[in-house]
């Protein structure tokens, strides 16, 4: 039940942690919104709507524009768990954001966030 309460958080409760996040580490908003984008599709407008109205984070997934199909290529651990390595899709979802925002922060390269395929 635990992840139902996350899913049931707003969007613009958690916006401006990952802002303050990524600016204490010198990083922009400017990029966290990039990195929404690549991960989501919601544009500038389209995010700043989602804060405006509240929406959870179920729901923000839910109707995410055009969620990436390069997400599956986010690995790597996050709150304990690998990311690659959750089952619930919603949860999973989460997780990516919380990854990408992460690696944002610590400095890593955005063309090493917004992941592309490897062309084999």
């Amino acid at each position: 039940m635990a992840s139902n309460r996350v899913f049931a958080m707003s969007f613009a409760s958690i916006y401006p942690l990952y802002v303050a996040k990524v600016e204490r580490k010198g990083r922009t908003t400017a990029e966290l919104d990039q990195v929404i984008t690549w991960l989501t599709g919601y544009d500038e407008a389209g995010i700043a709507a989602v804060i405006a109205d509240g929406i959870d984070l179920e729901t923000f997934f839910t109707q995410a524009p055009a969620f990436n199909p390069n997400a599956h290529l986010i690995t790597g651990m996050i709150c304990g768990h690998r990311v690659e390595q959750i089952e619930d899709p919603m949860m999973q979802k989460v997780r990516y954001l919380d990854k990408v925002v992460d690696e944002l922060a610590k400095g890593k390269k955005m063309s090493s966030i917004l992941r592309q395929p490897t062309s084999d």
